[in-house]
């Protein structure tokens, strides 16, 4: 019983000491090799280096997977404004690497955190639309590999802030982009699939749905992911 206790008490000390680790401005040579040993080999960067799963959402948004630095300086180059990180965390070296590039290279960073395997959080979802009309433009959203996170809010943006119908916007979410339907971030096309029966077949806009109708409990109990393909997403991936 003591150990079923103790379990979450030590997930949650050594989740505060990587925060406290990367969540610090780089001050040595010897600290910015170690952010870029963690961001290449423990948060699977070196894949990133080859594939940043990069693509146009609008003329004014992109999508992408966790950029590396030399990436944000060349988003820089390119005029970018504000880069959106969906992480949340702070436990790796690629958040400490993107704040100092993002200082340095005059681009603004901030955060809109979601999650991937549960049920969207209702007020997250309420806050999009302020969030997207503050923005300043271009502005490039990511998660860890582009493929769920940054597939879910770049729908949000097409609905909330283009208005843009949901049965379009739900193509952000697409083996395409590297996201498995079949597997637990599946739950994000099983959000926008209960919009579509529940709101928009009885005419409810969709942040009226949300705010009224939307149960997140009830999404949740009625999901069932893949095995094989929660196998392939989390256990030979390692999707975040």
């Amino acid at each position: 019983m003591l150990n079923r206790f103790r379990k979450p008490a030590i997930r949650r000390a050594r989740r505060v000491a990587r925060i406290k680790r990367w969540d610090r401005p780089i001050d040595s040579t010897g600290e910015r090799l170690r952010a870029w040993s963690n961001m290449l080999f423990v948060d699977h960067g070196i894949f990133r280096i080859a594939y940043l799963n990069k693509y146009k959402v609008t003329p004014n948004l992109w999508r992408s997977a966790q950029p590396a630095p030399y990436q944000i300086a060349a988003l820089a180059r390119d005029g970018l404004k504000t880069i959106v990180n969906l992480r949340g965390g702070r436990e790796h070296g690629a958040w400490q690497l993107q704040k100092d590039y993002c200082a340095k290279h005059g681009i603004k960073l901030v955060e809109f955190i979601v999650r991937s395997r549960g049920a969207p959080d209702k007020q997250v979802i309420l806050s999009a639309k302020k969030f997207f009309d503050e923005l300043e433009y271009p502005a490039l959203i990511h998660c860890k590999s582009g493929a769920d996170r940054a597939g879910f809010v770049a729908a949000l943006f097409l609905i909330v802030h283009e208005g843009r119908p949901v049965s379009e916007a739900i193509s952000q979410l697409s083996l395409k982009y590297g996201h498995f339907r079949f597997a637990k971030t599946g739950i994000l096309d099983a959000f926008f699939e209960m919009y579509l029966k529940q709101g928009e077949a009885n005419g409810i806009p969709f942040l009226e749905w949300v705010e009224k109708v939307y149960d997140p409990k009830e999404l949740e109990r009625n999901f069932r992911p893949s095995f094989w393909s929660d196998l392939l997403v989390d256990g030979i991936m390692h999707r975040e």
